[in-house]
């Protein structure tokens, strides 16, 4: 464990908190009915195999053994008390890089409300301004068009497009790369960002 893991980060109605191995049952029903909504952009092995896809025990125990390292920290997103999704931060580097990059799915019933920005921004803030890093990495399908028009909201710059970057949906895909330096921030982001329950509906 370090300093700055395990935490607990809040704006309004939306709070991060760490993943935990109880989370397998709804983690897995949130997966299940967002399949067909999700499966565009996920990640897929490139090389055939045999072998079964991990489950999320095995996947989630991995995830924590990282965090524990120091080098990945792996974010429950919560409305209003409920999962509704996650952000999973990934290959921290310190020294003289100091940087990491993350990536974010969301339920589809509470997507387009402002959730996933305000916890996109809580991260970067902790990330830059708690943990110290000097630079943090987004990478986005161009495709994703409400995926890059919230990065780019945030303020984050896109340096360019990594062709052939990930293998996602079963084939080699361009990604836009967006990036946020410490020094491109005079206050955190989260300061800026309404409350989400000013313009979402309770969704029970």
């Amino acid at each position: 464990m370090t300093k700055h893991w395990p935490v607990v980060l809040k704006h309004g109605d939306v709070t991060l908190r760490p993943l935990r191995m109880r989370d397998g049952r709804v983690w897995q029903k949130l997966r299940l009915e967002n399949q067909d909504w999700l499966v565009e952009w996920e990640a897929t092995a490139p090389l055939p195999s045999t072998d079964p896809p991990p489950t999320f025990q095995q996947s989630t125990r991995l995830l924590l053994k990282d965090a524990r390292r120091g080098s990945a920290m792996p974010f429950v997103i919560e409305y209003r008390g409920r999962f509704v999704g996650q952000i999973n931060v990934s290959d921290i580097v310190y020294g003289s890089l100091r940087a990491c990059h993350f990536g974010y799915w969301i339920d589809k019933k509470f997507a387009n409300r402002g959730i996933m920005t305000t916890a996109a921004a809580l991260v970067t803030d902790h990330l830059l301004f708690n943990v110290n890093l000097h630079r943090v990495e987004v990478a986005i399908r161009p495709e994703n068009v409400p995926s890059n028009r919230l990065i780019s909201k945030l303020g984050f710059t896109c340096e360019g497009v990594r062709p052939a970057f990930l293998h996602i949906n079963h084939a080699w895909r361009d990604h836009n790369i967006y990036v946020m330096r410490r020094e491109d921030l005079l206050t955190p982001l989260s300061r800026s960002i309404p409350d989400v329950s000013q313009f979402s509906q309770r969704h029970d």
